[in-house]
This record gives structure tokens, sequence and C-alpha cells, in this order.
């Protein structure tokens, strides 16, 4: 058995190096263990780092808007730099950043006022109902008409590959968004501040089981196979799963999933890379979550164009075990978001050969996440975040650390979340909406977009 830690967090991804540096910020003697290489190699490295703000539930909206602040403040939170009350930087080779660009959405007539703009409202988050010339009269061809919903390449009949009639009238932009473009680098700036704090990784390493006090009332600590640590029990009294795509299989094996309305489930995804069309860039490009044509994208660097799909009904989704998976790019499903991209975007030069990445989604079955204890005491869930909750890692890990802390100290989370509080906005995040045991919202949104 390895000498006994206050706490082990389970993955080494963005979110799992950011509860590993809050805890660690707050004194506790913290071990990562994950079983990949180094920090951010999992899901992490395949997000598309967008950070924008419309979520469906107001919990969403507040702790989206209160994790751009991280990103806007990243050097010094991850302590690039000296800190104002005079302690020394951290060695960093390079600092992700974010780059600003504004999100559009496509606004039909007779739509109804999406739910969120409440929300912004409430939180002071710009936004603007802007007539479609403000995109017509830019740099890129767009086309403005309405074609959704989605079909299949295959439903060659349907109405979305015809030649509709009826356009947008207005759009509406969302000022403050942007994207990181380095998400890897962004978890390994995390795991470098986490180690200045005392934290330790152990990465090849891979958790086999949760044990449990004598008792059988309270987590003891994991058990891992391969890297520094093969072979042993680190014991600890609190245990954070943060394992992504594995989170479903570790709280199996933690036992924790008779008490769970919610759970996260591996889902295979591909996003792509295509040439951009003529002057669509990091200057006068933009951002677009596109229900009409069913795809998301934004510019990337080299000219070219980054596609993810926002899970049109007429897309089966692909849920599977994350130890056994396809990890090729299909060319149907390739050419199919290419061709969706083109209704909108008609000067889209679609790539001879496919270019993009597969990757694993840990997605609950609302789309939001999971941030909570669990029935077992000691054993904290951060899981159900991918897709969405990148945007988000600097604030899940205070989040995290706040629960954690104070159910530590006796508070019954169950009978009563907690509401934690943003450091830079002083905005409240109302746990209960990421509660393990929520009901789905009728106002939950059904895609990625949370």
């Amino acid at each position: 058995m390895s000498p006994p830690h206050n706490a082990v967090v389970i993955g080494a991804g963005v979110i799992g190096c950011s509860v590993a540096l809050e805890l660690g910020r707050r004194g506790h003697d913290v071990v990562v263990v994950d079983a990949l290489p180094a920090a951010g190699y999992g899901s992490t490295s395949s997000s598309s780092g967008i950070i924008r703000f419309h979520y469906s539930t107001e919990a969403g909206v507040a702790m989206a808007w209160e994790g751009r602040h991280y990103w806007q403040d990243w050097p010094a939170h991850v302590r690039a730099e000296p800190g104002t009350d005079g302690s020394p930087a951290v060695d960093h080779e390079a600092v992700a950043s974010m780059v600003e660009l504004p999100m559009y959405m496509f606004l039909a007539p007779d739509a109804e006022r999406p739910i969120f703009l409440d929300h912004f409202d409430k939180f002071g988050i710009p936004y603007e109902i802007q007539p479609r010339s403000a995109l017509e009269s830019g740099a890129v061809n767009l086309d403005f008409r309405m074609f959704g919903p989605p079909a299949r390449l295959e439903d060659d009949d349907n109405p979305f590959w015809g030649e509709p009639v009826d356009r947008f009238e207005d759009l509406l932009w969302m000022g403050g968004a942007g994207y990181v473009p380095d998400p890897q680098l962004a978890a390994q700036n995390l795991c470098t501040a986490a180690m200045a704090e005392g934290v330790e990784f152990l990465f090849n390493s891979k958790v086999v089981d949760v044990d449990r006090s004598a008792d059988g009332d309270r987590v003891a600590g994991v058990t891992v196979v391969g890297g520094p640590a093969d072979g042993q029990t680190i014991a600890a009294p609190i245990v954070v799963n943060v394992a992504g795509p594995h989170s479903s299989k570790i709280n199996e094996l933690a036992g924790v999933t008779g008490d769970m309305a919610r759970s996260g489930r591996a889902l295979r995804r591909e996003v792509y890379l295509a040439p951009a069309p003529r002057g669509f860039d990091e200057q006068s490009g933009f951002q677009a979550a596109d229900l009409d044509v069913g795809v998301y994208f934004r510019p990337e660097s080299g000219g070219n164009i980054m596609v993810g799909s926002v899970e049109p009904e007429c897309d089966e989704l692909e849920w599977v075990d994350p130890d056994d998976f396809d990890e090729t790019v299909t060319e149907d499903e390739f050419q199919l978001a290419m061709m969706r991209t083109a209704r909108r975007m008609p000067d889209l030069g679609i790539p001879h050969s496919k270019r993009g990445l597969v990757a694993l989604y840990d997605a609950t079955e609302d789309w939001t996440p999971i941030y909570d204890r669990s029935s077992l005491d000691g054993f904290y869930l951060a899981c159900g975040s991918s897709g969405n909750q990148f945007k988000n890692a600097g604030v899940a890990g205070h989040l995290m650390a706040e629960l954690i802390e104070a159910v530590e100290s006796g508070h019954d989370h169950d009978a009563d979340p907690i509401t934690v509080i943003g450091k830079y906005t002083g905005f409240g995040i109302d746990t209960a909406t990421f509660s393990r045991r929520r009901e789905v919202d009728a106002n939950a949104a059904n895609t990625v977009l949370g």
C-alpha cells in the first residue's frame, strides 16, 4: 500500500487537473491517477475548445459566464505570472489562451425567444438580435435559407436537400465568446500549477478497484495497475471520479450507481477539418451553433474550418465501450457533415480526403454534467462533462472543492444542495442542477449544447 493521501482524483483531463489544483491550494494532500501518459491526453485533447454561454439551465449559464473569467485570467489562475500577493510564478513553457470570437445562432421568424436569454438578462451577458444583413455584408458567403430539420445523405428526396424559399430574418449575436486553440495545453498548465502545490500525478496507472473502509460505509482509496504504483492500493478518505468516458465504469467499481437518476455514458463522436471558405478566419469569421443544418463550426488555424455535430434527431447516437471502439474517421459521416455545412456556406471547399479525429464524450441523458457527492461517503462525482464542459474547467474545480469541503464538514448536500459563489462574478451557481438524482428539466436541451 502506498503512503496515505488525503484525496485521490481519478483522471488528469482538464477538469480533473482543475479539481486537483483547487484541492491542493486548500491544503489537501492530493494524488491524481490517470491511465494515459500525460495530462490532457484523453477527451480533453479532442475538445473543440469553444467558450460560449447558451445553456438551457440558469446554473449552466451562470457557470459558463463565470468560467469565461478564468480564461481571461488564465496566466494568473495557473500562476504563470507572479501573484498580486507577491507569490512567485510557476514555470510554464507555454500558456493556453482564448481567442475571442462572437457566437451566432440563426433565428426563425416565428421561433420562440430562446429561454437562455432570460438568464443572459439576469447575469448581464451581452447579446443582440441582429438583422441577417449583419452577416450578409460580411466577407463570408452565407445562404440564409431555412433548410431544417437536418436529414441524412441517403434521404436525398428530403426537403433538407431541396431548394427552400423561407429565410432567416434575424441572428442572435452573443458577445464574450471564443475558443481555446490548444485544450491539451490548458490541462497541462493546470497540471503544472497543481504540482507546484504539491499534487502528485501517477500516469499510466489504471484504477481497477475502489476500496471501502472496514465497515463499508466510506471510500478508503483505489487500487491501480501500471505506472509507478503498479498493484498498489492508494489509501485516501476522499476520491473524486473525473474519469471522463470511463467514469461510469469507475462508478460501477465503487458500487454507487443505485441512486443515480443520471449517469454518464461513452459516446463516440467525430470532429472534422476542411479548407475554410474565403473570408472565414479568426479576424473576420465567427462561431455558430446551427441547429437548422445540424452542425457547429468555428475557424481553425491554417486556413481551416472545424465542424462538429449538434446531434440532430435523424442521427443515431453511437454509445460504445470506452476500451473498445473504432477510432477511424467515417467517410460517410465526414461527407454528411461537409454537405450539411455547405448548405450554410456554399463556398465551403469539401476536401477529397477526410480529415478529422474520433473521440469519446462522457455524456448524460440530458447533456448536463454531474457535479455531486455519491451514496458512498467520501466518493465524489464530476462526470458526464464531455462535449460542453471544457469551457467550465476552472470553475468546475472551484465548485467541486467547495462541495467536497462542505460535505466533509458535515453538510447534508443531498437534502440541501449548496450554492457555489463564483470567485470572479459573485453569481450563485445552484448545484442542484448538477445532482446525480435530478429529474430531467422540461426546458433542458437534448443536444450537446446543454
